[in-house]
């Protein structure tokens, strides 16, 4: 997986942030239209100015006060995706006057402390140049006049972007990047105390105190004579137990985390069990593709009895990724993290397998004849074909003809393909399109 900086378009709606993409892109990727919020949701571009490389990321629209659920999720959308920036290009419109959503987005960046470019687009010729003193009281310093549709300065606002882009060790043309492993888990449950076990030194602070890690933390670990990035990220707590913005970006930022990891490894408490708050946080990893390894911890100082009950909370809580290895330890003594490298390597090879095409038909034929889909809506959905289109995590489309698949057949097919193939620790994404015939079209 590449090691891109991360770079979000952010602004209220209709100040051109995809037209700004476009140019940065040098095509039109994004969808551009004079109707406010036509951008809903977070897309992601991979773009190159003089060499340097990042990941781009399109918004939508960031208003104060949505006035409904849609306008709310995108919102929500947009502030993730700051969450996990490197940089942020705040799009103002120079042809019009600052109004709230602006401050909104203002006092968003101010508050998330993630490095911006503060730019006034739609800036055509000198005169609305002299028109941008109103920009100053967002209190971000001077916005950089740009033309997007035009191209009027971008070029010395990408410039501007690449001088502010991290540098990012590791990354190598021809070379794989290293592994990414992320640590996640509710606060106070050892994720700091466990990174600071795999680094062998006490490189991250670690409290009785919850919450103690803010943002996420990077470090270059070699465990077992293989070097992997690994990120301990700030406890993910629930909407209703944030109290404040620091809390809040925190959380943002451990998501985003979670979306770029190779493996994510699931920290429980042994004493306490699978809650239903892993429960949720298993669903997110699933959801963002990435492999899985379910670590209890605190193991060493478990009695019998609550061994017992925490095994059975994690097969009545987590049994939707029984697929994901179980490894009991303890982060604080070390006790059996000997076992953990090993672990991570088989998810990571089973996470790239591809399954050669003509097989995959083949086994899916045999399946389908040994057990049919069942009919819906009076007709029998037939699969024509199979092709594994991506790894990482495994990927299949299916050709249909007929009826829907069910998400029941679905599962039927993903179980069959485990037990044909070691896909221990990665999701399998299994997906259904359908094919016409000539006489439905």
């Amino acid at each position: 997986m590449s090691r891109l900086p991360v770079v979000t378009v952010l602004g209220r709606p209709n100040v051109g942030k995809s037209t700004l993409v476009n140019r940065i892109l040098q095509r039109k990727a994004a969808v551009v239209d004079e109707q406010a919020g036509v951008t809903r949701d977070r897309r992601e571009f991979t773009a190159e100015w003089q060499g340097n490389r990042f990941m781009l990321i399109d918004t939508g629209g960031w208003e104060l006060n949505p006035d409904e659920e849609l306008t709310m999720n995108i919102r929500e959308q947009a502030e993730a995706a700051v969450g996990g920036a490197d940089l942020v290009v705040f799009v103002t419109d120079a042809t019009t006057e600052v109004v709230d959503d602006d401050q909104g987005v203002a006092r968003l960046l101010l508050r998330s402390g993630v490095p911006f470019i503060f730019v006034a687009n739609k800036v055509d010729g000198p005169r609305q140049e002299d028109d941008l003193h109103q920009m100053w009281p967002l209190g971000l310093g001077e916005p950089m006049p740009i033309s997007a549709q035009h191209g009027r300065g971008t070029g010395d606002f990408l410039d501007a972007l690449v001088d502010k882009l991290p540098v990012v060790e590791g990354e190598d043309e021809g070379e794989p990047g290293l592994a990414r492993l992320a640590i996640i888990g509710r606060p106070n449950v050892g994720k700091s105390t466990l990174l600071n076990q795999l680094a062998g030194d006490d490189r991250v602070l670690v409290s009785d105190v919850p919450g103690t890690t803010r943002d996420p933390i990077n470090l270059l670990v070699e465990l077992d004579g293989e070097v992997f990035e690994i990120i301990d990220t700030a406890g993910i707590k629930r909407a209703t137990k944030i109290k404040d913005d620091v809390e809040y970006y925190a959380t943002l930022r451990a998501r985003e985390v979670l979306k770029r990891a190779d493996v994510v490894l699931l920290l429980v408490d042994g004493t306490r069990g699978a809650t239903h708050q892993e429960q949720r946080l298993a669903e997110e990893i699933r959801e963002a593709g990435t492999g899985l390894i379910v670590l209890l911890n605190k193991w060493d100082v478990v009695s019998e009895e609550e061994r017992l009950e925490t095994e059975d909370s994690v097969a009545d809580r987590l049994g939707f990724v029984a697929w994901a290895p179980v490894l009991r330890m303890a982060a604080k003594t070390g006790s059996r993290l000997h076992r953990l490298p090993a672990a991570i390597r088989a998810v990571l090879e089973n996470r790239r397998q591809r399954i050669p095409t003509p097989e995959l038909n083949r086994l899916i034929r045999q399946w389908q004849e040994a057990h049919p889909p069942p009919v819906r809506k009076n007709k029998r959905p037939r699969i024509i074909y199979a092709v594994q289109i991506s790894n990482e995590p495994p990927n299949i489309v299916l050709f249909i003809r007929g009826g829907d698949i069910g998400v029941d057949y679905l599962r039927y097919l993903e179980n069959r393909l485990r037990e044909e193939y070691d896909f221990m620790g990665t999701p399998i994404r299994l997906t259904a399109r359908r094919r016409h015939n000539r006489r439905e079209q």
